[in-house]
């Protein structure tokens, strides 16, 4: 699947990536390592994690992984000094960083019949967009929880692929499905619930059948 990001866009299927609607040359290495960061992010991949997946079984100088980060930095027009994608984490490793989305969707979703999704917080009723829904204190955030408790970029809801996946941003007190703290992306089924701070929240899943629309039917309890 496409990632959007920037003016960037990174085809995995293709092998290459776009920025400002031109392919820029990238080698195989350096395409390597922005798809490592970007399945990692938002989380820090450390210079060992990043050798086995860029070099396995193979012994490289320090030097080659720097080389890299120069590479995919030319290419991204990103700057070193003040990052907009490739943040250093000094003695440790790399991490991306910034908003990324899915640029293709299920074409279920896309259609006029797809499934509409929707986040239930009292007597507000939210609507999620494809791709990437931002959840915290950012004010930018499609979810915006105006609470000292909440992070300013919680967590992330991504639709997409005929699917809905929660994944919490490193944030200090957690995101909770079901009451329980998640730690990894995690899948979402109509009927579900999501505490984020003081905020309880339920998803909704509508079906779309002509001119009606429906509530698909909840999954068995975890």
């Amino acid at each position: 699947m496409k990632i959007g990001f920037g003016d960037c866009v990174f085809d995995p299927e293709a092998r290459q990536v776009v920025r400002n609607g031109r392919p820029v040359p990238l080698s195989p290495k350096a395409f390597l390592l922005l798809d490592a960061l970007l399945a990692a992010r938002p989380k820090a991949l450390s210079r060992g994690q990043i050798h086995e997946r860029v070099w396995p079984a193979t012994h490289v100088s320090e030097s080659n992984l720097a080389n890299l980060i120069v590479e995919l930095r030319r290419a991204l027009g990103d700057d070193a000094d003040e990052p907009r994608y490739i943040r250093t984490l000094p003695r440790f490793g790399y991490a991306f960083r910034g908003d990324a989305a899915p640029l293709e969707t299920d074409s279920r979703q896309a259609g006029s019949r797809g499934p509409l999704y929707r986040l239930i917080w009292g007597r507000r009723e939210i609507a999620l967009k494809s791709g990437v829904n931002l959840l915290g204190r950012d004010p930018d955030a499609v979810v915006w929880i105006d609470d000292e408790s909440v992070s300013r970029r919680h967590a992330r809801i991504v639709v997409g692929d005929g699917e809905v996946t929660i994944e919490d941003l490193g944030s200090k007190n957690g995101t909770r499905v079901g009451g329980r703290r998640i730690d990894r992306p995690t899948p979402l089924a109509e009927g579900d619930t999501l505490k984020i701070g003081p905020a309880s929240m339920t998803l909704r899943i509508l079906r779309r059948t002509g001119s009606t629309v429906s509530t698909m039917k909840s999954r068995a309890p975890r």
